[in-house]
C-alpha cells in the first residue's frame, strides 16, 4: 500500500500542474496529504527539521546575493555596452554581431547565472540592431537564445549552486567541472556562425563600412577597454577567488554584489532607485527559489519514507544497458521534463528521486552535474516549450514571428546535442579541471 502511495503522490503533484496549480504549492499539497495517509502526524516530526536545514544552509546565502549581481547587471546596462564595441572589432566579418552575441553570453552568464533576464536583456538590445542590419529573424532568434542560455552552465549558475547541494559535491568543484563544458560549447557556436557566414553570408551581413568608419583605431580600443574591463574584472573577482582557493562561493558572491555596484558607479548609471529596484527584483527571485525548496523538502520526506527511492532504483535496474542505459534514461527524462518545468523544480524533485541509483552504481557525481547542467539549457531552447522562447518572444519586436524562432534554434539544439554526446563520451572535459585544482 506504501508503495502505491509513493506513485499516487507523483501522479497527484502531476495533476495538480495540469489544474494550473503553482508548483511550490502543488509539491507541498501533495507531499503533506500522501504523506500524512502513510504514516500519519509523524510526519509533521520530520518537516521542521528539513526546513530548517535549508533556511539555515550557508552555501544557499549565495543564491540572493549573485541573483542581485545579475539584477545590478542587467540594469546598468553592461551588456549593451560589450555587444557593441565586440561587433565592431569583428569589422568586416560575417556574423560579427551574432559571434559578439556569443562572447556576452558567456561573459554575462559567468556574470550573472540568470538565464531569463540574460534572454530577455540580449532580446531587447540585440533584436531590433540585427534586424536592422539585415540579420535573418530566425537565426538572430536562435544566437540570441542560445547565446542567453549560456549562464545556466557557465558558472556562477545557480543550477550548479543548488546541484551541489543535492549531489553532496562542493560549489567550487562543480564551478571548476562546468567550466570548460561551457565554454566548449560556446565556441561550438562561434564554429557554426563563422561557417555559416561564409557558406550563406547574405543571413548574417557585416556592420557597414559608414558605420564602422565613425570609430576606429585608438578610439575604439579605448571604448573596448572601457566596455569590457568592468565585466571581466567581475569575472575575475567571483571566478577566480572561487577557483584559486581565496574565496568560498558564498564569499565570492558578495565580492560579486558589491562590484556589480561599482561597476554601475564607473558607468555613472548608479542610482538609489536602481539599488533599491534590485534589491526588490533578487527579494522576489529568491523568496521564489527558497519557497519551493521549502516545499521540496515535504516532498521528499513523503516520498522516502513512502518507500518510493526503492520503486525507482527497482525500476532504473530493469533498463538494458545497466548504467550507461540509466544514464541515457536519465538523460532523455530530464530533456522532456524540462519543457513542462523550471530547472529549480527539476532539481529539487526530480533528481531527488533518480541519483540514488547512480549513488550507488558509483557514478561519478561531478561529471553527472556537469551532463545535468548542459541537458537542461538544451531543453531551455527545445520548442515547443522551451523556457528562452517564451522569453524571447515576450520582449522581441512583432514582426519576429513564433515559427521564426522554432527554425531559427534548431541548429542550436542540434549543437547542444553534439556537445551533450561530447560530454557523456568523454567525462574528462568535466573532470580534468577539478582534478588539476586538486579538487
Amino acid at each position: 500500500m506504501e508503495d502505491m502511495l509513493a506513485v499516487y503522490m507523483i501522479l497527484g503533484f502531476m495533476c495538480a500542474l495540469l489544474i494550473g496549480m503553482p508548483v511550490g504549492i502543488g509539491i507541498a499539497v501533495a507531499g503533506f496529504t500522501f504523506g500524512w495517509m502513510g504514516f500519519g502526524d509523524f510526519l509533521f516530526n520530520l518537516v521542521p527539521s528539513r526546513i530548517y536545514g535549508v533556511v539555515t544552509k550557508y552555501e544557499f546565502i549565495a543564491i540572493p546575493l549573485f541573483v542581485y549581481m545579475g539584477v545590478m547587471l542587467e540594469k546598468s546596462r553592461v551588456a549593451e555596452d560589450m555587444l557593441e564595441v565586440i561587433g565592431r572589432l569583428s569589422g568586416r566579418m560575417n556574423g560579427g554581431m551574432a559571434v559578439a552575441l556569443i562572447v556576452v553570453g558567456v561573459l554575462m552568464g559567468a556574470s550573472t547565472g540568470i538565464v531569463g533576464a540574460t534572454v530577455v536583456t540580449l532580446t531587447m538590445l540585440t533584436m531590433p540592431i540585427l534586424l536592422k542590419r539585415n540579420y535573418d529573424g530566425g537565426l538572430a532568434a536562435g544566437a540570441i537564445c542560445a547565446s542567453g542560455t549560456l549562464g545556466q552552465i557557465i558558472p556562477p549558475s545557480l543550477v550548479l549552486i543548488l546541484l551541489a547541494d543535492i549531489m553532496g559535491e562542493s560549489v567550487g568543484t562543480l564551478f571548476a567541472a562546468a567550466m570548460m563544458p561551457g565554454l566548449m560549447l560556446a565556441g561550438l557556436y562561434i564554429g557554426f556562425i563563422l561557417i555559416l557566414g561564409r557558406l550563406r553570408p547574405e543571413l548574417m551581413p557585416p556592420i557597414p563600412e559608414a558605420e564602422r568608419a565613425e570609430i576606429r583605431g585608438w578610439a575604439l580600443a579605448r571604448k573596448a577597454v572601457y566596455s569590457l574591463a568592468p565585466s571581466l574584472l567581475l569575472v575575475a573577482g567571483v571566478l577566480g577567488t572561487i577557483i584559486g582557493g581565496i574565496a568560498a562561493p558564498t564569499e565570492a558572491a558578495g565580492v560579486g554584489a558589491v562590484l556589480s555596484i561599482v561597476i554601475a558607479l564607473i558607468y555613472g548609471r548608479l542610482t538609489f532607485a536602481m539599488i533599491w529596484s534590485a534589491a526588490q527584483s533578487a527579494l522576489r527571485i529568491s523568496a521564489m527559489i527558497f519557497f519551493i525548496l521549502i516545499a521540496a523538502q515535504v516532498f521528499s520526506v513523503a516520498f522516502r519514507g513512502l518507500n518510493g527511492e526503492d520503486i525507482v532504483q527497482d525500476t532504473l535496474a530493469l533498463l538494458p544497458g545497466g548504467e550507461t542505459g540509466a544514464l541515457i534514461f536519465l538523460m532523455l527524462l530530464l530533456f522532456v521534463v524540462g519543457f513542462f518545468l523550471e530547472w529549480i523544480e527539476i532539481s529539487y524533485i526530480a533528481l531527488p528521486l533518480l541519483l540514488p541509483f547512480f549513488v550507488a552504481s558509483g557514478t561519478d557525481m561531478v561529471w553527472l552535474a556537469a551532463l545535468i547542467a548542459l541537458n537542461l539549457q538544451t531543453s531551455f531552447l527545445t520548442p515547443p516549450f522551451g523556457w528562452a522562447l517564451f522569453f524571447l518572444k515576450g520582449a522581441a519586436p512583432p514582426q519576429v514571428t513564433t515559427a521564426m524562432i522554432y527554425r531559427g534554434v534548431v541548429p542550436f539544439i542540434a549543437i547542444q546535442v553534439v556537445a551533450l554526446v561530447m560530454l557523456f563520451n568523454f567525462p574528462a572535459i568535466a573532470t580534468w579541471l577539478p582534478a588539476a585544482i586538486g579538487w
